[in-house]
């Protein structure tokens, strides 16, 4: 069984999928504004939920950073900026491949 992660990388506003240290996927991602920054650090994923309803898309994922996650959007004109209040956005086709492909407990690293 492969070991799956997932890097954040804030400068290229992208996300990236690994399986055993390889990139198998790239999502371009909009991220948190100056003001409401995108936490670096390491974090996994506490938690899933499909149609959250709201600003968050198709697919939530929570991540062990209270209140942040990675999660779709009702605004696709949003990926690829920093708009968001420093949560991970993705287009909603995006997150949902995404989500079944990583389980609660997959490890989130987010840099700069």
């Amino acid at each position: 069984m492969p070991t799956i992660r997932i890097i954040v990388d804030l400068s290229q506003r992208m996300l990236y999928l690994l399986e055993d240290n390889i990139v198998v996927r790239g999502f371009p991602v909009g991220i948190g504004t100056i003001l409401n920054r995108s936490p670096e650090g390491e974090y996994t994923i506490i938690n899933k939920q499909a149609n959250p309803g709201g600003p968050f898309g198709a697919f939530w994922m929570g991540l062990s950073k209270p209140h942040y996650g990675i999660h779709g959007t009702n605004n696709p004109s949003s990926i690829g900026k920093r708009v968001s209040q420093g949560c991970i956005r993705m287009y909603n086709v995006d997150v949902l491949e995404l989500a079944s492909k990583v389980n609660v407990g997959t490890r989130v690293t987010i840099r700069n």
